[in-house]
């Protein structure tokens, strides 16, 4: 079929050599924001307000301190700390209301709605968000139109606990009834087989560490945990 916008990144992934395709399109989408946040970006005045008032999530603010640019990264703190100050001395002025001594005051102070307000947001995954939504619509796009593509879903090492959720579910509002059920049938053949292959490698990694096994081969257990890892987390991101 003729490729079409987000075609190249999907097909790309479900023919790669990985254990979660969706995890791997979700981290180059990760990675490109990583880099465009501390990329020249970080000086122009309408991304430094976004940062400014978003912040950013525990994840992705370790990506960030991981990077080379220091300076982009102190400078992005800098202003978000001043406004954090800035809002707060302003929001602290409003005491919240007393409930007594049996009454229990279920009213939301302005300080912890500011607060939880910031906790739920975050630059880089809000930058993330919408892309990674139209890969998802992708993903059953070709499933419907390309049958190249069902057999490299068939031939793929199969996902993540949560992106075969996230298939599961999301497939039921893309797929009509019986596109859905064959959609499912193979989803769960190769999510199945992709985490009891992982689960053997893990089992042998054990062995591996029992003296009757001393002199065996590691066969393919010599990354099982972090594949592991991969297979139920798929945050993670396995350290260099």
């Amino acid at each position: 079929m003729k490729e079409q916008l987000y075609t190249i990144p999907v097909n790309d992934a479900f023919r790669s050599d990985c254990e979660c395709p969706v995890c791997t399109l979700y981290r180059e989408l990760e990675q490109n924001a990583i880099e465009y946040t501390l990329g020249p970006s970080y000086m122009e005045d309408d991304n430094r307000a976004m940062t400014d008032r978003l912040g950013f999530c525990q994840q992705h603010i370790q990506m960030l301190y991981r990077q080379k640019n220091r300076l982009g990264l102190a400078l992005m703190l800098k202003t978000h700390t001043d406004k954090t100050i800035r809002d707060l001395k302003e929001l602290s002025k409003s005491k919240p209301s007393s409930g007594g001594l049996f009454k229990r005051n279920t009213e939301t102070s302005p300080v912890g709605s500011y607060i939880r307000e910031l906790e739920g947001h975050c630059f880089i995954c809000e930058r993330i968000t919408d892309t990674f939504q139209r890969y998802m619509d992708t993903i059953f796009h070709l499933w419907k139109k390309d049958p190249a593509f069902r057999e490299a879903v068939a031939g793929c090492k199969g996902f993540c606990t949560y992106h075969y959720g996230l298939l599961y579910e999301t497939g039921a509002d893309k797929l009509d009834k019986t596109q859905y059920g064959e959609f499912l049938d193979c989803l769960n053949t190769v999510y199945f087989a992709g985490m009891e292959r992982v689960n053997e490698d893990i089992e042998w990694f054990i062995n591996k560490y029992d003296y009757r096994y001393a002199n065996e081969p590691w066969k393919n257990s010599k990354d099982a945990i972090p594949r592991g890892i991969l297979k139920t987390n798929h945050s993670f991101v396995e350290e260099d």
